[in-house]
C-alpha cells in the first residue's frame, strides 16, 4: 500500500517508465545519477543504512541527511532531520533501510535486484564483493542487469583502494591548477569550484553510460558493468584545456576570470559593480567597440582577430577595462544586449531565483513533504516535449517505504517484524 503522506502523483509515462533502479549509493555522485533517472520516469528504490541501536550510534541513512544546517523546517518552524543537501538530490525515490553487512540484508538486496534493470553503487572497491553484491555476483544471476559502480579512482589502477572525495579530485585532476586568480595578482592561488563539480559531472556521465547500456541490453539481451571514476571524469571535463596541453605540452595556468583561448571573455569592473563580457567572435568584438566608443580597436591589426587579441591581451584588456569603468552595469547590459554582444550580471542566488527568465523556465518546483506543505526544490533542466520530467515524490524520510517495498518482494508482516527485531531493517519512518 502506498504511503498516503507521500503519494505517487498520477502522471503520463516518463521516458524511462518501466525501468527499475536499485540505488545503493549515497552522498552526491550516485544520488545525482539516480535522481536524474528518476526524474526521467524510472522507479528508484534507495537502500540506506538503518539507525544503530543505543546512544551514540550512527543515526542511519545517507550521510547527507545530517549535512546541515540548513535543515527543512516543519510546520511549526522547527528544524527537522532533513538537510537541504539531501533534499536536493533524492526526490522521486523510495527509501528502504537495510543493513547490507548482514547476510539477511544481503539476501534482501539480491531479492530487490532480481526485479531491477539497473543497480548503482558507490562503495569502496571490494566492499560489494565481500557482501556478494558486486557486479560479477549479481550479473551471474541476472545477465540482463546493468550494474554501475562509482568510485573516486575506478576499479583498476594504483589508487583504486583510496577513498574518493570531490575536493581532492579537483586538486589531483588539475581543475584547481586552472581555477583562481593568477598567482602574480592579489588573491592569486588555487581555488576549488564553488560546487562539487567532479561529483556532479560523474553522476551525469554515469547517467549517460547507464542509458547507453540499457540501449545495448534492449538490443542484445545482455547487461554490463559500468566503471565510473571521479578522477576520470575530472580529467575528461578539462576539455579544451586538456586539449591545449596535449597539443602544446605546456600546462595552462590560472587565469582568474579570463578565458584561456578567447579575449575579451572575462569579468570587468564597471562604475557600480561588475559584469561579464563574453565576446565569442570578431563580429561581436567589432560591435562591442562601437558601443564602447572605440571602433579603432576593432580595426587595429593586433586586435582584429581573436588569435591576435589572445596574443596581445596584456595590452588590450587594460584599454577595455578603462572604458568599462565609465558606465554603470545596467547601462552597459542594456546597450550590449541591444547590440547582441554576449554579456551578463553576476547574480547571487537570491537574484538567480528572482530572475524572470529562471522563473519563466520553471526552475523551482514545489512538492508536498511529510514535514511541510510546500518544499521548494531546484527543478530539472531537462525539457522533453513528449515525456516531460515529472516530480512524483518528495525526497523520502529515512526508511519511509521499507514496509511497502519489501512487501512487494514477498516479505509479510511477520517477516518484517523479525527483520526489525534482528536489526536487519530500521524502524518504520514516523510520518506526521
Amino acid at each position: 500500500m502506498t504511503d498516503p503522506s507521500s503519494p505517487a502523483v498520477p502522471v503520463t509515462p516518463g521516458a524511462l517508465d518501466g525501468v527499475r533502479v536499485l540505488d545503493l549509493s549515497r552522498v552526491l555522485a550516485g544520488p545525482w545519477c539516480t535522481q536524474t533517472l528518476a526524474d526521467l520516469g524510472a522507479e528508484v528504490v534507495k537502500v540506506e543504512r538503518p539507525p544503530a541501536a543505543g546512544p551514540g550510534g550512527h543515526p542511519g541513512g545517507d550521510d547527507t541527511r545530517g549535512w546541515g544546517p540548513p535543515f527543512l523546517k516543519d510546520r511549526a518552524g522547527r528544524d527537522t532531520a532533513e538537510a537541504a543537501y539531501f533534499l536536493g538530490v533524492n526526490r522521486n525515490k523510495r527509501s528502504v533501510t537495510i543493513d547490507i553487512a548482514r547476510p539477511e540484508g544481503q539476501d534482501l538486496v539480491r531479492r530487490l535486484a532480481a526485479g531491477c534493470d539497473v543497480v548503482v553503487e558507490n562503495y569502496k572497491v571490494g566492499d560489494m564483493a565481500r557482501y556478494g553484491l558486486d557486479a560479477a555476483s549479481l550479473r551471474a544471476l541476472w545477465p540482463r542487469l546493468v550494474y554501475c559502480s562509482i568510485t573516486g579512482y575506478g576499479q583498476t589502477g594504483p589508487y583504486r583502494d583510496r577513498a574518493g572525495y570531490d575536493y581532492a579530485v579537483q586538486g589531483l585532476g588539475g581543475l584547481m591548477s586552472v581555477t583562481g586568480e593568477r598567482d602574480d595578482l592579489p588573491g592569486g592561488g588555487p581555488q576549488k569550484v564553488g560546487v562539487a563539480v567532479a561529483d556532479l559531472f560523474t553522476g551525469m556521465y554515469a547517467t549517460v553510460a547507464i542509458l547507453a547500456a540499457l540501449r545495448h541490453r534492449d538490443a542484445t539481451g545482455q547487461g554490463q558493468a559500468i566503471d565510473m571514476a571521479l578522477l576520470d571524469t575530472q580529467v575528461a571535463m578539462l576539455a579544451n584545456l586538456g586539449a591545449n596541453y596535449l597539443v602544446t605540452g605546456q600546462a595552462p595556468r590560472r587565469a582568474g576570470n579570463a578565458h584561456q583561448n578567447i579575449v575579451p571573455y572575462q569579468v570587468f569592473e564597471v562604475a557600480d559593480g561588475h559584469l561579464i563580457l563574453a565576446v565569442g567572435n570578431d563580429g561581436q568584438f567589432e560591435r562591442f567597440c562601437d558601443v564602447a566608443g572605440c571602433p579603432e580597436l576593432a580595426r587595429d591589426p593586433r586586435y582584429a582577430s581573436n588569435a591576435g587579441r589572445v596574443r596581445h591581451r596584456e595590452a588590450l584588456v587594460p584599454l577595455l577595462a578603462a572604458r568599462l569603468r565609465q558606465r554603470s552595469r545596467n547601462d552597459w547590459l542594456a546597450a550590449l544586449e541591444l547590440a547582441k554582444v554576449p554579456c551578463g550580471p553576476i547574480n547571487d542566488l537570491a537574484e538567480v531565483f528572482a530572475d524572470p527568465q529562471v522563473q519563466a523556465r520553471g526552475m523551482v518546483a514545489q512538492l508536498a513533504h511529510p514535514h511541510a506543505d510546500a518544499l521548494a526544490l531546484v527543478a530539472s533542466p531537462m525539457k522533453l516535449s513528449a515525456t516531460p520530467v515529472q516530480l512524483r515524490r518528495a525526497p523520502p524520510l529515512l526508511g519511509q517505504h521499507t514496509d511497502e517495498v519489501l512487501a512487494e518482494i514477498g516479505v509479510d508482516a511477520e517477516g518484517l517484524r523479525l527483520l526489525r527485531q534482528r536489526g536487519v531493517i530500521g524502524p518504520q519512518a514516523s510520518v506526521t
